[in-house]
């Protein structure tokens, strides 16, 4: 993979909430941070979206040898999934956005509780605790 096509690893540059003593979960402040996260995050991935499609405009090449013309369409392949889990990824930060609109998000969409800070900085688009979360993937391994 070209130096340009690694995936930018600032989303995780952010500065980790510091929690208050006696602080409400998903307070104002709790849920601006996440909004940044999340949308510096999409912004992140729709630029790379632009810079496929300029790259696959910029470097298609009828190239008249089958190795070449191989290599660059299974290049371009790999690219295009990569992009589509992608898509995925950013339909996610939208529905985490809408919760944090409608004051859902941080909460388990199974049980209820609290997701916490800390799970939610990793996995930003978490919608189950980790218990939840747990248990689904037990009932997964189990059913195949």
């Amino acid at each position: 993979m070209a130096d340009n096509a690694k995936p930018s690893a600032s989303l995780f540059t952010f500065e980790p909430y510091q929690e208050k003593e006696g602080e409400d979960y998903m307070n104002e402040a709790q849920l601006n941070h996440f909004e940044a996260i999340l949308k510096n995050w999409k912004a992140q991935l729709m630029h790379e979206v632009d810079r496929t499609v300029h790259h696959m405009q910029d470097d298609a090449a009828n190239f008249p040898d089958p190795n070449d013309r191989a290599t660059q369409e299974s290049e371009f392949s790999l690219e295009l999934r990569t992009r589509d889990r992608e898509r995925r990824l950013i339909k996610k930060i939208d529905e985490a956005l809408k919760e944090i609109e409608s004051g859902d998000y941080g909460y388990c969409e199974s049980c209820g509780i609290d997701i916490g800070i800390r799970r939610l900085e990793a996995r930003p688009t978490a919608t189950l605790c980790i218990d939840c979360k747990t248990l689904d993937e037990i009932r997964e391994k189990q059913m195949g």
